[in-house]
C-alpha cells in the first residue's frame, strides 16, 4: 500500500490554519506564510505527498535560520508588460511563483502571452499546484524550474551530476477537466530518493547511477554515496531527458540571467512561467475543440494487455483533490510526526484527525 492509501484524513481548513500559523511563528509575514501553506496543502490535495506538507519542516528550518527570506518584494530587473524578470532575493518560492502567476494571468487579457522569469527564489514545491489558477480562466500555463545551487542528475553518458531534475508543468484547458502535466527531466526526483532511502526501500528498476557510473536501484547511491539520478529515457534513451534538462536550464536560469555560472549558494531556484490566452490566437473555443478531441481520443484508445484504460495526465490528481475536499486531506503518520515538534515549539495544537 502507498502512503496515500494508509494516510489519515484531516480537515482542510484546520490544516491550512495550522500550517499558516507555523510559518508565521517562523517569521514569514502574513501573505507569504499564507501562500506557502496554501501551495503545500494543494500538493497534498492532489496527491503529490513528497512535495506537500512533508516539506514543511525543512521550509521552517530554512525560515528560522534565515536561509528563506521573511519579508520584502522581489527586485524588478525588467518589465516590458508581456516580459517580466525578477530577482527573488531568497523569498519563499510559493509566494513568488503565485505572485508571478497572478500578474501573468491578469496581463494575459491584454498581451495574449505573458512570460515571467525569476532568479534566486527559494523552493517552489509542486508545480501542478499553481496551474488551476490559469486553467480556470481558460488560459494555458507553462511552468518550469531549476536549482542553480544544486545538482543531482548527470548528463547522458556522464557520471557527475550537473543538473537538478528540472521539472516542467503545463495546464491545458479543455471543455471538461484540464490536462495537468507535471514531469521531470530525470526518471525520479531527489525528494523521492530521500524518502525511499529513509524508508530503506529500493526503486523498482535501476533509476540511478552509483559513484562509479554503474546503474543501481538503491536510492542511497544518490543521497549519500556520490551517485546521480538518470535522465528520462535511462541508459538507452537518456539523451531525451538530457536535452530536456538543457532546455529547462535555458528557460529558467538563462532567461532570468543568473544561474550555475554564478555559483550561487543556499537554495537558489530559477523559475520560468508563461501564460497563454488562446483567444489571442486561433480562438478559445477552437483551442478547446482541439484539446477536447485529443483527450477523448486518448481516453478511448484501446488499452494494451494489463492496462485497464488510458488515463489523461492530471486525471488522478483531480480525483484525489475532489475526494480530499469531500473527506479531508490525507496526511501520512510520517508527515504528522514531522510537524509535531514544530507545533510543540510554536505552542500550537496539532490538526485533529477526521472521523472515518
Amino acid at each position: 500500500m502507498t502512503g496515500q492509501d494508509t494516510a489519515k484524513r484531516y480537515d482542510i481548513e484546520d490544516v491550512k490554519t495550522f500550517a499558516t500559523a507555523l510559518f508565521k511563528r517562523a517569521g514569514l509575514d502574513d501573505g507569504k506564510a499564507d501562500a506557502v501553506a496554501r501551495i503545500l496543502l494543494e500538493a497534498d490535495l492532489m496527491g503529490h505527498a513528497t512535495h506537500g506538507l512533508a516539506l514543511a519542516p525543512w521550509y521552517l528550518d530554512e525560515a528560522v535560520s534565515g536561509s528563506m527570506s521573511h519579508t520584502g518584494e522581489p527586485d524588478v530587473v525588467s518589465d516590458r508588460g508581456a516580459c517580466v524578470t525578477w530577482k527573488g532575493k531568497g523569498l519563499p518560492g510559493a509566494w513568488l511563483t503565485e505572485k508571478a502567476m497572478i500578474l501573468a494571468v491578469e496581463r494575459a487579457a491584454t498581451y495574449g502571452t505573458v512570460t515571467v522569469a525569476i532568479s534566486n527564489s527559494h523552493h517552489i514545491g509542486a508545480l501542478a499546484a499553481y496551474l488551476p489558477r490559469a486553467t480556470e480562466r481558460g488560459y494555458m500555463a507553462l511552468l518550469a524550474c531549476s536549482t542553480a545551487s544544486a545538482a543531482g542528475v548527470a548528463p547522458f553518458g556522464g557520471r557527475k551530476a550537473i543538473f537538478t531534475p528540472n521539472p516542467m508543468a503545463a495546464g491545458i484547458p479543455t471543455d471538461g477537466a484540464p490536462i495537468l502535466l507535471d514531469i521531470s527531466a530525470s526518471i525520479t526526483t531527489l525528494n523521492r530518493a530521500k524518502q525511499m532511502a529513509s524508508e530503506g526501500r529500493h526503486f523498482p528498476h535501476p533509476w540511478v547511477l552509483d559513484a562509479d557510473g554503474m546503474p543501481t536501484d538503491d536510492p542511497a547511491a544518490v543521497i549519500s554515496q556520490g551517485g546521480t539520478l538518470l535522465p528520462v529515457g535511462g541508459l538507452d534513451h537518456g539523451h531525451k531527458g538530457y536535452s530536456w534538462a538543457l532546455l529547462v536550464e535555458a528557460l529558467t536560469q538563462g532567461l532570468a540571467g543568473f544561474g550555475r555560472s554564478d555559483h550561487p549558494t543556499g537554495q537558489s531556484l530559477s523559475v520560468f512561467l508563461q501564460i497563454i490566452d488562446p483567444s489571442a490566437f486561433g480562438g478559445a473555443s477552437a483551442f478547446t475543440r482541439q484539446t477536447s478531441w485529443l483527450t477523448e481520443a486518448c481516453a478511448s484508445c484501446p488499452p494494451r494487455p494489463g492496462v485497464d484504460r488510458v488515463r489523461i495526465p492530471g486525471e488522478q490528481a483531480l480525483v484525489r483533490r475532489r475526494e480530499a475536499i469531500l473527506h479531508g486531506v490525507p496526511l501520512s503518520s510520517q508527515i504528522i510526526e514531522g510537524l509535531r515538534p514544530w507545533a510543540e515549539r510554536s505552542h500550537l495544537a496539532m490538526p485533529l484527525q477526521k472521523p472515518a
